[in-house]
């Protein structure tokens, strides 16, 4: 009998070791990709706005995201269409319009630092920015021409909806993680 105790506590410490061993870091699952790797991370691609340089793309993918956002602004306030947001993006649009971009510029790097860093862009993302409050108020930032409603920032995540779909941004769980991070925005911004 003891043989078999002794056997019977051999054969128990060998399984003990095979269970620990099975339930190893290699059984983890997975961590959930962030919204930044879901729109192509840290990968480096080739930068199309400047030839010759690489940029990540997921940063990419938040730029031309932006920059489409912008373009859509713009031309229903160039064509008078209602409901354009021309008045809050008045002192910057008629710099534009009398051909200094700079602070188009400044925009579209500003937007695009604020997403990239704030949606898992990681240490090569920062945003040094104003925070959302001081950002959206014209009496903090002479570059908002007005404070928001619900109904305008209604409006804003419809262009940006549509810039991600003219960016070939159509998966529709991808698209409400976008409206999420934006919806998480309404509070700070929305100030009238």
């Amino acid at each position: 009998m003891k043989n078999f105790s002794k056997l019977a506590l051999l054969a128990l410490f060998i399984a003990s070791g095979a269970f620990v061993t099975s339930c190893s870091d290699d059984d983890k699952t997975p961590e959930p990709q962030t919204l930044y790797q879901k729109l192509g991370g840290t990968t480096m691609v080739a930068d199309p706005n400047n030839p010759g340089q690489m940029i990540e793309q997921g940063r990419l993918s938040y730029r031309s995201v932006v920059d489409s956002t912008i373009t859509l602004i713009v031309s229903d306030i160039v064509v008078g269409a209602e409901g354009n947001l021309g008045q809050h993006f008045a002192p910057v649009i008629s710099e534009a319009l009398s051909g200094n971009t700079t602070n188009v510029a400044i925009l579209s790097d500003n937007l695009t630092d604020f997403f990239s860093a704030n949606t898992g862009g990681g240490a090569t993302n920062t945003y040094t920015g104003l925070n959302m409050v001081a950002a959206h108020d014209p009496a903090q930032n002479p570059r908002m021409g007005k404070k928001s409603n619900n109904a305008e920032y209604d409006k804003f995540i419809g262009y940006v909806g549509a810039a991600a779909g003219l960016n070939g941004v159509t998966d529709p769980a991808l698209i409400n993680e976008v409206v999420a991070v934006l919806e998480s925005l309404r509070a700070p911004i929305v100030q009238e």
